[in-house]
């Protein structure tokens, strides 16, 4: 499962904005989420669904960036209920495994997606975490719908990944880690190594990163507004 949103103006990436205009940052986050989608559909043994932030144009944008994908509005209030709904609407299709990412880690490595599903193979793994360096997690991947890892999270903090590991040691689901990885939420980001350096994962995402880098070298970030 991917969890997206539409590519949008003032409505993604918006922690970047300034120094990058709204307009920059919208076109960055598309350029992430099609790096994304390139990288899952060539995933073979998976099946793909898209769950998109609702909002006006959005189910016939994800249609068309994502043609052949069974795309589906998110349902719920914050995020917590969103992820719940999702891993429900899955199991209850009839899946016996489900990942979910969102799109904030375009040159994610492949591996470890496949990985997380290597690791819940394992009697003694009933969920499997992919720690970003910010606290939160990249992945998360079950073998049953544990609506309990969904509560009493505290969202967009850097204490998430915590709070969801203390949560799922209190009733008793036994997690494996995955390595940490990075979310793209700063202009120090798009500055790593990786991300537009030979060999990218992410080529769509290193075009734009590397056309900024151009115009702007590490040490002197583009003023607001700039690219």
């Amino acid at each position: 499962m991917i969890f997206a949103k539409r590519p949008m103006a003032g409505r993604v990436k918006t922690r970047l904005t300034p120094p990058l205009s709204p307009g920059d940052a919208a076109e960055l986050y598309r350029r992430m989420l099609l790096d994304i989608l390139a990288k899952c559909a060539r995933m073979v043994g998976v099946d793909l669904l898209l769950f998109y932030e609702p909002g006006e144009g959005s189910g016939r944008f994800f249609e068309e960036a994502a043609p052949g994908w069974a795309c589906r509005p998110q349902e719920g209030g914050d995020l917590g209920a969103r992820l719940d709904s999702a891993f429900r609407l899955a199991f209850g299709e009839g899946y016996g495994e489900v990942a979910v990412i969102g799109t904030d880690s375009p040159d994610l490595p492949e591996e470890y997606v496949r990985l997380a599903f290597d690791l819940l193979d394992h009697r003694a793994v009933d969920a499997v975490y992919g720690p970003s360096e910010d606290g939160g997690y990249y992945l998360l991947a079950l073998k049953q719908h544990r609506p309990e890892l969904f509560r009493d999270i505290p969202w967009s903090t850097g204490e998430v990944l915590e709070h969801s590991l203390a949560r799922a040691k209190a009733v008793g689901v036994r997690v494996e880690l995955l390595p940490v990885w990075y979310d793209v939420d700063s202009i120090a980001d798009l500055w790593r190594p990786g991300l537009a350096g030979a060999g990218t994962v992410a080529p769509l995402t290193a075009e734009f990163v590397s056309g900024l880098i151009s115009a702007h070298p590490p040490d002197t970030p583009p003023p607001a507004g700039e690219r």
